[in-house]
């Protein structure tokens, strides 16, 4: 090992910096990322956390619109038509470009971008045939499908190298991604209930989460890797978990019967969070990870006992709440639909899915505003 010594420190110094002028120059940091994409539209006074909101998409349904970790990019779900099923698309941010990723043939659902933004990953049913399946629903109350078709898959940017991750019989989907390993946790029914379960972007490795009666699922890590927020279903008494149990038989669950929960990343501290007797679901953690923002219609369940109006029950808005269930505060205020929400990389915006500024009566666009805290 050469040793310096100090009187020879200030010579080497000046003989660098002669040698590499331009290290002398400040250096000047990278400018933010703009969002071009969309246009600018017209926000809510009382939505004092978001400014300067820019629609996404026009016209269809669009949902769940996720980043990609370098914050240009989105991926989300998409029905053109009703008689159509979702497919999933990324969305440039810069150009507004928008390009189909999934099949076009089956469902989709539960898109992401696995960690390095090469690969992305989502639910899909077309490999048991191009015809999207179909569920009939009961006809009593809010409900959604859980087809058992479904399995994650995994492909490039642009589709391609189509890779299966999942195989085990019945429903696999609603796979999210850890921001620090790349881990991926998932829904499924393969034990017979819905659990959270984990595994490897390639599909090794799988380890089960939950263990408890009731849906757990749509989870989405911490930032730092170390816990999930997810949703689970807490039936009142046996008699109505045994017809939720009598419904998932029937490929169907239903959300009105779902709370916000946390817990450890295997699954220990299992924790709830909410306790309103409403939909809960779209969970994501703030930056800080001690916040959370999810959607529901406690405020539409409110209005419905006060006034009978049982239409009132489909008005979703955004809600922060602190990891132990306390400040609660109302984020959004359109009287409609308000969900889906996610975190920039940054923590500079938030993404969101509203009927808001429709072209029609119920339709759903991607949303993006700066997050002010």
């Amino acid at each position: 090992m050469t040793v310096l010594r100090p009187q020879l420190l200030p010579l080497l110094f000046v003989a660098a910096c002669a040698a590499a002028p331009e290290a002398q120059q400040p250096l000047v940091p990278p400018k933010p990322f703009a969002i071009t994409a969309g246009k600018p539209v017209e926000g809510i006074a009382e939505e004092t956390h978001l400014r300067n909101l820019r629609q996404l998409t026009f016209g269809g349904e669009n949902a769940e619109a996720y980043w990609s970790n370098d914050g240009t990019k989105l991926i989300f779900q998409r029905r053109d038509d009703p008689s159509q099923a979702d497919q999933i698309y990324i969305l440039d941010l810069a150009t507004g470009d928008r390009h189909l990723v999934s099949t076009g043939k089956g469902r989709t659902t539960c898109s992401y971008f696995l960690k390095g933004d090469q690969r992305i990953l989502f639910g899909s049913t077309h490999h048991h045939g191009d015809a999207p399946p179909v569920v009939k629903l009961t006809g009593r109350g809010y409900q959604w499908v859980v087809y058992q078709e479904y399995d994650v898959f995994t492909a490039k940017l642009d589709g391609s190298d189509l890779r299966p991750i999942t195989d085990a019989k019945g429903y696999d989907a609603e796979a999210t991604v850890c921001p620090v390993t790349g881990a991926i946790v998932f829904t499924s029914v393969r034990d017979g209930d819905l659990e959270l379960y984990t595994m490897e972007p390639d599909g090794s490795n799988v380890k089960r989460v939950t263990n408890r009666p009731g849906y757990d699922g749509g989870a989405f890590f911490s930032h730092d890797g170390s816990k999930f927020v997810l949703r689970s279903a807490f039936p009142k008494d046996a008699a109505e978990a045994a017809e939720d149990a009598q419904l998932l038989g029937q490929q169907i669950v239903r959300p009105s019967h779902m709370e916000i929960t946390v817990c450890k990343r295997d699954g220990s501290d299992f924790r709830q969070v909410t306790d309103n007797g409403a939909a809960n679901f779209a969970p994501f953690w703030l930056p800080d990870d001690k916040r959370i923002l999810f959607a529901s219609n406690m405020r539409g369940i409110e209005e419905m006992q006060k006034t009978g109006n049982h239409a009132a029950a489909r008005n979703f808005d955004l809600f922060l709440i602190n990891e132990d269930g306390t400040g609660l505060e109302q984020v959004t205020h359109y009287p409609e639909f308000d969900s889906f929400p996610m975190f920039s990389p940054d923590g500079r915006f938030l993404a969101f899915a509203s009927n808001r500024h429709g072209g029609k009566p119920g339709e759903t666009n991607i949303f993006v505003a700066e997050w002010i805290d």
